[in-house]
């Protein structure tokens, strides 16, 4: 069937995102490989202006450790006319922070706050939008709703600009990727079946969920720039799926998760000690319930 088309809110955002950050574009395609791989490409040919980049479709999207990311949906709710089955965008743009530790996890609580601005309490039966570190949003602490990639390139200056003379030498373009599922998937081969915005907030379609992130996402940055992760951790630790449970690292390690330090680290108790795992090519796995609070 031929879907309807989506109606973005492009000039609503670039009115909110735009007086923070000078030059802020956003472009709305219908299709590509990447929003990431076509922000990376632009920010090496030297096209490094702040840019909100959004896809209808992506042909060959990318998670961390070059994992796919689908976006594609199965069942009656992706027949849905004008309804995308996932929101697919990058953000692109200068940033000098002092310490990059934890920025995939200020997206996150950025990401989840717009989307879920208070957690219900347990027992309400409206599902809580979690955090597992370091980059996914989970649903009710075992299902993956979305997923966060950051990228970074050495900054080159923009075509024809003469030269950022204002910005620190330490400046980078970062790329930060999300995608978050919006209707139901299949869950064939999965232990447990995706999540999807739509449980959370019927509501919240593609265009609806975008406008809801971007400026408080771009104002985190700009905050995580000025003063890093640590005053954003105790809002990490609200949501923070991991907490408690135990945990296999993708070095065979098993242990209890402690939450994370003002760094971003993750704190693991193994028989070894406390461990603070901080590399991103370890994977944390869960391996069973939180432990109840005490």
């Amino acid at each position: 069937m031929t879907r309807a088309p989506v109606r973005w809110q492009a000039e609503a955002i670039w009115e909110a995102v735009a007086p923070r950050l000078p030059g802020f574009t956003v472009e709305i395609l219908p299709e590509i490989d990447s929003t990431n791989t076509e922000l990376m490409r632009r920010a090496r040919a030297g096209r490094t202006e702040p840019t909100l980049l959004v896809a209808q479709a992506q042909t060959a999207g990318r998670g961390r450790l070059g994992r796919p990311w689908q976006s594609q949906a199965t069942g009656v709710a992706a027949t849905s006319a004008g309804a995308l089955p996932s929101l697919t965008f990058s953000l692109g743009l200068p940033l000098a922070p002092a310490d990059w530790s934890g920025l995939s996890l200020a997206v996150g609580v950025s990401v989840a706050e717009s989307l879920q601005p208070e957690l219900p309490a347990p027992g309400s039966g409206t599902p809580r939008i979690g955090l597992k570190w370091p980059n996914d949003l989970w649903l009710d602490g075992d299902r993956k709703l979305g997923g966060i990639l950051v990228e970074t390139a050495s900054f080159v200056a923009p075509q024809g600009a003469g030269g950022p003379a204002a910005l620190p030498a330490a400046t980078r373009y970062v790329v930060i990727g999300i995608g978050i599922n919006l209707l139901a998937r299949s869950g064939d081969g999965m232990n447990t079946p995706p999540a999807f915005l739509g449980e959370v907030d019927a509501s919240l379609d593609a265009p609806a969920a975008l406008a809801r992130i971007a400026a408080p996402l771009v104002a985190m940055l700009q905050s995580f720039e000025g003063y890093g992760f640590a005053p954003v951790q105790p809002r990490f630790a609200a949501r923070d799926v991991l907490r408690g449970r135990a945990v296999t690292l993708s070095d065979g390690q098993a242990g209890t998760a402690h939450g994370v330090g003002t760094d971003g680290a993750l704190q693991v108790l193994t028989p070894a000690g406390m461990q603070s795992v901080t590399s991103a090519e370890i994977s944390v796995r869960p391996a069973g319930r939180a432990l109840p609070p005490t």
